[in-house]
């Protein structure tokens, strides 16, 4: 008996970790797709694309994977065709929240979303309804060594177009606007060489909204239940950071 249960504690496991992965691989063929249809799918002209694909096989995602989805993306294969929608609304608290999908359904996208908003006390809007709460701006993150100068690095970013630069802990944080952030992305990491962890545009929030005792429980809920959808490529809210 007990070998029996510890059989099943293994394969639950396995299974756990298998659509983990299952989830991560799914993703991030949609990120390969959103840049092979926006930017073409050859990545040595599209460093969007190439990007993307480092992402993926560093994540172990097979080759198979990615070539099925620049393949979808550019029209050379047979499949799904794929929509971007942004849902805004409120959550718990009136917290201001933006959800980025990519489906192949958005009747489906549409009533799932709602039954996340409306299952944790908050509310999906019309298109506007909290995105002016939001700037959008390119974020690119680049890891602190020893071998790096903070005001090299700086000078680097603001040759190469970037607006400002945040220096924390571990991390450089350097900002741009959305209209330069592939040049200044491409110029740090090709031509500059830097070791770039974190590269994408975001939007921002410009205000915060503090949460407390069960609000903050239902927004946590909320986060969860639509990272769990497949559909979600990013969640945005305004709320407050120290929560």
């Amino acid at each position: 008996m007990s070998g029996h249960s510890k059989w099943n504690n293994i394969q639950h496991k396995k299974n756990a970790v298998d659509a983990a992965r299952g989830k991560i691989f799914m993703r991030l063929s949609k990120d390969i797709f959103l840049e092979a249809r926006h930017g073409g799918g050859d990545p040595s002209m599209n460093s969007g694309l190439r990007h993307a694909i480092e992402k993926a096989k560093a994540a172990n995602m097979p080759n198979d994977n990615i070539s099925r989805a620049i393949k979808k993306a550019t029209g050379d294969l047979d499949g799904v065709t794929y929509e971007e929608i942004t849902y805004e609304g409120y959550g718990p608290g009136g917290v201001a929240v933006m959800v980025d999908v990519l489906t192949d359904n958005r009747n489906r996208s549409a009533s799932d979303i709602r039954h996340a908003f409306t299952k944790s006390g908050g509310n999906l809007g019309e298109s506007g309804s909290v995105g002016f709460l939001f700037d959008k701006q390119g974020i690119i993150e680049i890891e602190k060594n020893d071998e790096l100068d903070e005001d090299t690095v700086m000078m680097d970013a603001i040759d190469a177009g970037a607006e400002d630069m945040k220096t924390e802990d571990d991390r450089f944080i350097i900002i741009t606007t959305p209209d330069v952030f592939e040049d200044v992305r491409k110029t740090l990491s090709e031509d500059k060489g830097y070791e770039v962890d974190r590269a994408e545009v975001a939007m921002i929030p410009t205000t915060k909204t503090a949460l407390t005792g069960n609000d903050l429980e239902k927004m946590k809920t909320l986060i969860e239940v639509l990272e769990d959808n497949d559909d979600v490529q990013d969640i945005y809210t305004n709320l407050e950071e120290n929560d």
